[in-house]
C-alpha cells in the first residue's frame, strides 16, 4: 500500500474477517460515503499497545481501525469505547482529533470492541525523520514550539464545556497515579527486571499536590502527532487517546518528556529513542519544559521538575514492562515486544541515578 509509511502486511495473529468488518462499518458509519466495496487492509507497526489498521477503500477513502490486543490486559486498559467517546467530545473544541466513524461492541464482528475513524493524512515522525522531508534546525525548533502550543491548548480546554467533566476523579490525581503505577509494576514484574521498590518509595515521599485538573492526553509525543506534509512545523492531528483523562497537566508533560531523547543523552538511552528528538534544532527537555511554563504561565523550577521527571520515566518503565510481560508469558509472538525488558533495565538505571542524587 503506497504512500502510507508504517503500514505493513497484517500479522497472522492479528488478522480478521475483512469482509465482515467492512460490512459492519458500512452499515453503521456516521458518514458512509466512499465505503462501498472491500478495503485493502494493512497494519501499522509503530505502536506496541492497541492494534491499529489502515483500511483503504476503492473510492480512495482511508479509515483507521483501532482494537485491543489479544491476551491478558491491565484492568481499565485498551478501552475502545472510552477512546471513541473522548475524541467525539473533543472534536468541537479541539481541532486535532480525527473524525470518528463508528464504534462496535459486538464481539462477533472482530472478536473485540473496535472503532473506526477517518485517517488524518500528513507526516508522522518516527524514530528516524523521513529522508525525503527537509527539516533544517530552525524548522525543528518551530515544530517543537508548535507541539508545546498544542499541548497547552489541550490543557486549556474547559472539561465541562466539552462534556468531559466526568472523565476523571478530581483532585488527588498525583497520588492516584503514584499508587496506581506502582501497583501495576508490581503486578507485571518478571524476575529478570529490577524491582524498583526504592523508586516507588521515593515517588511516594516526594509527590506534590495537583497544580490543576484539566484534559490531558497522557501519551503526548512526536509519533502521536500528525504534521502538515506541506509545512511540518504545523500540527494537524493528535493520535492515540487511549490514556486521556482529567488530571494534572504537569504529569502529562512528564509523560511526554520521558520519551524525549536528546542528542547528548548516553548511548544506552539513545538506543531507546522512538522519536527524532535528537535532531539539530530540536528543543532539549529543559527547553521544552521552560517553553511550556512560559506558554501556560505555570512556574516549574528544576527542583519541582525532578519529581515529574522521575515519575514520567517510572511510568514509561511500567508501560514497557506490561508489554514485555505479554511476550514473556507467551501471549504474543511479536518479537519486538521482547526488547521491552531491556528498556526497563535502562530506565531503571536512570531512575536509580535521579533518586539517589
Amino acid at each position: 500500500m503506497s504512500g502510507v509509511p508504517g503500514a505493513r502486511e497484517v500479522r497472522e495473529e492479528d488478522a480478521f474477517d475483512v469482509a465482515r468488518v467492512a460490512a459492519w462499518i458500512r452499515d453503521n458509519a456516521a458518514t458512509p460515503e466512499g465505503l462501498d466495496g472491500e478495503p485493502e487492509v494493512r497494519q501499522f507497526t509503530g505502536g506496541a499497545s492497541n492494534l491499529t489498521f489502515l483500511l483503504r477503500y476503492p473510492s480512495g477513502r482511508d479509515l483507521v481501525l483501532r482494537r485491543a490486543p489479544r491476551g491478558t490486559k491491565a484492568r481499565g486498559a485498551h478501552d475502545m469505547h472510552r477512546e471513541y467517546v473522548i475524541q467525539s467530545a473533543l472534536a468541537p473544541v479541539f481541532d486535532y482529533v480525527a473524525p470518528m466513524v463508528a464504534f462496535c461492541d459486538d464481539p462477533d464482528v472482530i472478536g473485540a470492541d473496535f472503532y473506526a475513524m477517518d485517517r488524518v493524512p500528513g507526516v508522522i515522525p518516527r524514530s528516524e525523520w523521513p529522508a525525503e522531508v527537509p527539516l533544517p534546525p530552525e524548522q525543528a525548533r518551530a515544530l517543537c514550539l508548535a507541539a508545546v502550543d498544542v499541548l497547552a491548548e489541550l490543557h486549556g480546554i474547559d472539561p465541562h464545556a466539552a462534556g468531559l467533566a466526568d472523565l476523571g476523579k478530581g483532585l488527588g490525581y498525583v497520588r492516584r497515579q503514584v499508587e496506581g503505577w506502582s501497583t501495576r509494576y508490581r503486578a507485571a514484574r518478571t524476575d529478570d527486571v529490577p524491582d524498583l521498590e526504592p523508586v516507588m518509595a521515593w515517588l511516594d515521599e516526594h509527590q506534590p499536590d495537583d497544580v490543576a485538573t484539566c484534559v490531558i492526553h497522557n501519551d503526548f509525543k512526536l509519533d502521536n502527532l500528525v504534521l502538515d506534509a506541506d509545512d511540518v512545523t504545523t500540527v494537524v492531528g493528535v493520535l492515540d487517546w487511549e490514556m486521556a483523562t482529567l488530571g494534572d497537566p504537569l504529569m502529562d508533560l512528564a509523560g511526554s518528556m520521558a520519551y524525549w531523547v536528546q542528542a547528548d543523552d548516553p548511548e544506552d538511552v539513545q538506543m531507546m529513542r522512538r522519536v527524532p528528538t535528537h535532531l539539530p534544532g530540536m528543543l532539549t527537555r529543559d527547553e521544552f519544559v521552560a517553553a511550556y511554563a512560559e506558554r501556560t504561565g505555570r512556574t516549574v523550577t528544576p527542583d519541582q521538575w525532578r519529581f515529574y521527571e522521575v515519575f514520567g520515566l517510572f511510568r514509561m518503565a511500567v508501560i514497557a514492562q506490561q508489554i514485555y510481560y505479554r511476550w514473556f508469558h507467551g501471549q504474543t509472538t511479536n518479537e519486538m515486544y521482547s526488547l521491552f525488558g531491556a528498556a526497563v533495565q535502562i530506565v531503571g538505571r536512570r531512575l536509580d541515578g535521579l533518586t539517589r542524587s
